[in-house]
């Protein structure tokens, strides 16, 4: 479970880079994202060192070395090949993701599970990335708002595409069950949703309203918790899945 999640927020967070561009962002901010989708990365594979899913390692193991040579490479003068580095480690990611939920993939949930790591990935790393572009107005206050709200307008985009996902899920399971015979899940929907999904949305909304009077500490903040509330709602959201996949 922990190596998913390292490995949606890894996606998210080099996904995120392709839409900022360079002239706008420092690319210090590029190298701090490297590091930590090297570490991300490093993280996934000490927990799936015994799992056993066929060609998993060739894209891991690109990842890994990516990661770190753009942490590298986004530390020189003009960030040669930044750009080309930042698709290949994202494709890396995406295939390293895609090939260790395959086996889960087989049946007419397939496609159900694809949306959920996509919409989880885009989440994880749409949130993150904004609070850690917010954090850089602190050493950088001049820098242009532009990269801030395109963040927040694509953390606002998957927080629909991933309350469409999770509603669609939630649905169509509870087509087959009851929720009144279900206390552990009864407990962790309210979590799942008013942390995971409402709680986002609020606050998000604060920082963007916050991000708009340049107001860009007060806006760091918040997403600061934002973050902290995405990543609570989507550890949960695992924790259903796994109920649900045990027929509890």
């Amino acid at each position: 479970m922990l190596a998913t999640f390292c490995l949606r927020l890894a996606c998210g967070l080099v996904a995120a880079l392709t839409l900022l561009s360079p002239a706008q962002v420092n690319p210090r901010f590029y190298r701090t994202h490297f590091l930590i989708t090297l570490g991300l990365t490093v993280v996934a594979a000490v927990f799936l060192r015994e799992e056993t899913v066929p060609c998993l390692w060739a894209p891991l193991g690109c990842a890994i070395v990516l990661a770190f040579v753009g942490s590298l490479l986004w530390s020189l003068q003009g960030s040669p090949c930044g750009r080309t580095l930042v698709a290949a480690t994202a494709v890396a990611l995406i295939a390293s993701l895609a090939i260790l939920k395959l086996p889960d993939t087989v049946g007419p949930s397939g496609g159900m599970i694809w949306a959920t790591e996509a919409s989880s990935a885009a989440l994880l790393g749409s949130s993150t990335t904004a609070m850690l572009m917010g954090h850089s107005y602190l050493i950088a206050p001049a820098m242009s708002l532009t990269p801030l709200k395109r963040l927040l307008g694509t953390l606002f985009a998957s927080l629909f595409f991933r309350s469409i996902v999770a509603g669609i899920g939630l649905w169509s399971w509870t087509t087959e069950r009851s929720l009144a015979n279900l206390n552990e899940v009864t407990v962790l929907l309210p979590l799942r949703w008013g942390i995971g999904i409402i709680g986002p949305f609020v606050l998000g909304t604060m920082a963007w309203h916050t991000a708009k009077i340049r107001s860009t500490q007060s806006a760091t903040g918040i997403l600061y918790v934002v973050v902290i509330f995405c990543f609570l709602g989507e550890l949960t959201g695992q924790v259903l899945d796994l109920m649900t996949l045990s027929g509890r």
